[in-house]
């Protein structure tokens, strides 16, 4: 094993690629500013000697800490948006300098404390959360204090900051769209709660796409995609024994789609025949359930290396408004079969 004072450092790759120390320094934190083939040599090299940096060293000369935190929210309307989220983001910062941090955030918790924390301790060099709202704190604050982050969803500050987002608009369009063209008239759509920004895409996106279609829509005040299981389907079995019941719904996110599912099985209706669902899916559960449902993917790995890209572009100084990636929605219908499931596992990075 070799000694302390025998380990690699960066005049080692120096001498080793003849490019000065600073260049190499900055082809290790992935600079845009240095070309993209020295990076990858200087990459290269560091893996092939085992360079690792010194990280209190580093933070102590730097203030660098190598870190990248990220805030996880909960997200039960979501199967394995955890698990998927931290793949994406811990493939993005493979054959990095920087190291993920899980940050907790729990519900009855302010959702600024975590970031609070994290400032108030230089705790990472940059931060990566979700389930923003229209007026987000915490965007206020990181961009008051010029610290990198990147946020999984937009906001309505009027600022440009760094983001990944689904386009949870195009996501109900499609779904209206896919329930009118099987003959669905009177349409249901489960939201967020008010306080998340995404609720409001959601909401015109469906809205637009029902006017357009002709059709009968409503938007129920009484639960949300955050409703626990048993409030949905209490919700749905009541509302089916009134009169001008839904006979379709855009369900945003598995889980509640299963407490509709029940209700509707319960009630002796028969997906398909009487009644059409088209849910957002985010896992693999969907392509086992029969009658099969109509899904339309979000892929959450892909969300989460496109987080870690851009936000190590943000720690290299680059403009907060370059770096927006909008993913795009990937139908999942049932009569294409499942030669779709292809389509699950592939990332396009920003």
């Amino acid at each position: 094993m070799a000694r302390r004072s025998d380990r690699p450092t960066l005049r080692t790759i120096a001498e080793m690629t003849g490019l000065a120390v600073t260049t190499v320094s900055r082809a290790l934190l992935d600079a845009p500013q240095i070309a993209f083939e020295t990076r990858q040599r200087v990459q290269r090299v560091a893996r092939e000697i085992g360079y690792q940096p010194d990280r209190a060293a580093r933070h102590l000369r730097t203030g660098r800490t190598n870190v990248i935190s990220f805030v996880l929210d909960p997200h039960d309307e979501l199967l394995g948006f955890s698990t998927s989220m931290i793949s994406g983001l811990a493939r993005a910062l493979r054959d990095t300098q920087y190291h993920l941090v899980i940050t907790p955030h729990f519900a009855e918790v302010p959702s600024i404390d975590p970031i609070e924390y994290i400032l108030r301790n230089r705790m990472a060099d940059g931060v990566v959360f979700s389930r923003t709202e229209p007026k987000d704190p915490r965007v206020k604050l990181l961009m008051e204090n010029d610290f990198p982050f990147v946020s999984h969803g937009r906001t309505d500050l009027g600022v440009e900051h760094a983001f990944v987002d689904y386009d949870n608009a195009a996501f109900a369009r499609m779904a209206v769209e896919r329930l009118v063209s099987k003959g669905r008239r009177r349409l249901a759509l489960i939201l967020p709660p008010d306080r998340f920004m995404f609720r409001r895409h959601l909401r015109d996106g469906f809205q637009e796409a029902v006017e357009r279609a002709g059709v009968a829509s409503e938007l129920p005040g009484d639960i949300n995609l955050d409703s626990n299981a048993a409030d949905l389907y209490a919700w749905l079995t009541w509302r089916l024994k009134q009169p001008e019941p839904p006979d379709g719904m855009v369900c945003a996110g598995e889980v509640s789609a299963l407490s509709i599912m029940a209700a509707l099985s319960d009630q002796g209706l028969t997906v398909g025949r009487d009644f059409d669902l088209v849910v957002k899916q985010t896992s693999l559960l969907y392509d086992e359930v029969r009658p099969r449902i109509d899904a339309v993917y979000e892929d959450i790995a892909e969300a989460g290396e496109n987080l870690g890209r851009l936000l190590i572009r943000r720690i290299a100084g680059e403009r907060p408004g370059t770096l927006q990636f909008l993913q795009e929605p990937i139908p999942r219908f049932a009569d294409l079969g499942h030669g779709t499931r292809a389509a699950i596992g592939t990332h396009q990075t920003a």
